[in-house]
């Protein structure tokens, strides 16, 4: 582990969509600064994600100065929208848990995002992560929070592991389908220079000057089957996973994060296990 470095660093303005790769990013207590602040909501006010609408992965949403979203997505006009200003909140049901949020602002927004999704959906943001979310108290301290990612601030994988992966999936029935990028992974942080699978075995990390609780692996969903670059679904990784990496009813690909302190991250930093 003496040579273990941040090899990659992904945030991902709006849930589903395609993330960034920034060189350094500002860690908050709920996770990377501007990282899934925004996501979509159905007509009964369900997230809705790259499991119900795998295109998704197409469409991209960069940070503006202001703290806004520039959307772009296949054959839709790019679209500024500014980060709304205190208004009325509105329920966001993710994964059963029950969160405040407020809506985009402007109507173009909603619109665009529902052209572009094919049903009706809204954007909408988070506006104090501080307060409107819990860490799942089964595996969380008090006053740990978190955005709109699946359940936990930050989703840390490594390369070796996703290097052990792709070669077992040379070896099985669908080997045509890899080797995989580590996008399909959808994580924060990638971590070079570790053995394979070593960050199973984690409690505590630290990358540069920040560290990290290890509370729980990361479970993984069909999410990983879809190509981020053609939204095409496959039958890979979770073929493999289920086959050699199962944890109870879990198939687990990378582990999840809480900070313990907030900082700056930067590509290069070295990662140090603590625990």
């Amino acid at each position: 582990m003496g040579n273990a470095r941040l090899q990659s660093i992904h945030l991902h303005p709006v849930k589903a969509f395609r993330g960034l790769a920034p060189r350094e990013a500002v860690v908050e207590p709920w996770g990377l600064a501007g990282d899934r602040r925004w996501v979509l909501i159905d007509d009964g006010g369900k997230v809705v994600t790259q499991r119900q609408k795998a295109h998704l992965a197409l469409a991209a949403a960069e940070l503006l100065p202001d703290g806004g979203l520039g959307l772009s997505a296949p054959g839709m006009q790019p679209l500024a929208v500014p980060v709304p200003g205190p208004a009325a909140t509105v329920w966001v049901d993710i994964f059963g848990d029950k969160v405040e949020g407020v809506p985009a602002q402007d109507a173009a927004a909603h619109a665009w995002c529902s052209e572009y999704v094919g049903a009706e959906v809204r954007l909408v943001h988070m506006d104090d992560p501080a307060t409107r979310r819990p860490v799942d108290p089964e595996h969380a301290l008090p006053g740990e929070t978190v955005s709109f990612a699946d359940g936990y601030p930050l989703l840390l994988t490594t390369a070796a592991s996703l290097d052990a992966l792709n070669s077992l999936i040379a070896q099985g029935d669908h080997a045509e389908e890899g080797p995989l990028p580590m996008n399909r992974f959808r994580p924060n942080v990638v971590v070079a220079g570790t053995d394979p699978w070593a960050e199973d075995d984690w409690s505590r990390v630290a990358v540069g000057e920040v560290t990290f609780r290890v509370p729980k692996m990361c479970g993984r969903c069909v999410v990983t089957t879809t190509d981020q670059t053609t939204a095409e679904r496959g039958r890979e990784p979770l073929r493999t996973l289920g086959r050699h990496r199962r944890f109870g009813s879990m198939l687990v690909f990378g582990q999840n994060l809480v900070p313990e302190s907030p900082g700056t991250i930067r590509v290069g930093d070295p990662v140090t296990v603590l625990g």
